[in-house]
């Protein structure tokens, strides 16, 4: 996943004591003018080179795929999350400057004359440093924020799950991954999104559970579930509404199809099939399958229907 490996990022403070604690070893090393020089030149790179390792270990938001870029921007402001690194590339180039300027000084003088201008130096990549402080500390809340993000494959077939809490979807995502050992649960809502993967005719399916994000009216989703929701039309191929005609799940059908249709409009240009689950007890409501987990009936069927529906075709290899 393009946001799990991403690097700590270290505080003002922390840089600071690396590049000057590193500096003082390499100027123990050597002596006069050389340790000044060398303890600047080390000091400058330190900030600078992770500085830039910061920046870099990012993947460039213009190239990300619109679903996760969507994802990202409903847990963190992409826009200022982009402010901070742009910013952290700015101190980087600053403490490259900085050596530059100092270095001729250090060098053309007399020792007692270079310490003093090492230590200008060092003041000033300080300073360089702790202005992006506030920076280095967003981007590291950000990075924390987003490590835990699914790791859902915006270009395998999706299959997304959604209708009212205590429905079936889980249970669903479980029966059709075979094994609740093969689903993974991530915390992004309160109760996390649930992946599941299956193979049919040698083509990998993802499935997606969606409780917090389509399990409620639109007018109930705070602003990041209503964007988390956005970034699932870019994901989803084909939406499976679950509705129980039992009303065992505490929500009255009139509700469970209120939603089915503010989801039909969300999806638009989507398949989406409404699913009478808990069939084994009611069928009182007017669906396009009908089917139980608890019994197995109907599961197929609606597998089927929903993988017709996408009408996945794999590239094949080139015979070039």
């Amino acid at each position: 996943m393009i946001f799990e490996d991403l690097p700590t990022t270290p505080t003002s403070e922390e840089l600071i004591d690396k590049a000057f604690s590193r500096a003082a070893r390499a100027g123990r090393a050597k002596r006069g003018l050389e340790a000044q020089q060398s303890m600047l030149q080390t000091a400058s790179n330190i900030v600078s080179d992770n500085l830039e390792n910061v920046v870099t270990a990012w993947p460039d938001f213009e190239y990300v795929d619109p679903f996760y870029y969507e994802l990202a921007d409903a847990i963190v402001d992409v826009d200022a999350l982009r402010q901070s690194l742009s910013q952290a590339m700015w101190a980087s180039r600053k403490a490259r400057d900085i050596n530059r300027e100092y270095q001729p000084r250090v060098r053309k003088t007399d020792v007692d004359t270079a310490r003093k201008h090492r230590k200008q130096a060092f003041a000033r990549l300080a300073d360089i440093v702790e202005q992006v402080g506030d920076d280095l500390l967003a981007i590291n809340e950000a990075r924390n924020d987003l490590r835990t993000l699914p790791e859902i494959g915006p270009d395998e077939p999706t299959i997304v799950v959604a209708g009212y809490p205590n429905v079936g979807k889980s249970s669903l995502v479980n029966e059709v991954t075979n094994a609740r050992g093969e689903t993974a649960s991530y915390p992004f809502t309160t109760k996390g999104i649930g992946l599941g993967h299956f193979d049919h005719q040698r083509i990998r399916y993802q499935i997606v559970d969606t409780p917090g994000l389509l399990d409620r009216p639109p007018q109930e989703r705070n602003e990041i579930e209503a964007q988390a929701v956005s970034a699932l039309e870019h994901l989803g191929d084909c939406v499976l509404v679950l509705l129980d005609p039992s009303g065992e799940c505490g929500y009255p059908i009139d509700s469970q199809l209120e939603l089915r249709d503010a989801i039909e409009a969300q999806f638009e240009g989507v398949p989406v099939f409404t699913v009478a689950n808990k069939a084994d007890r009611s069928r009182d409501v007017e669906a396009d399958f009908y089917m139980s987990i608890e019994t197995g009936e109907g599961v197929e069927e609606v597998l089927e229907a929903a993988v017709d529906a996408i009408g996945y075709e794999p590239e094949l290899p080139s015979r070039e």
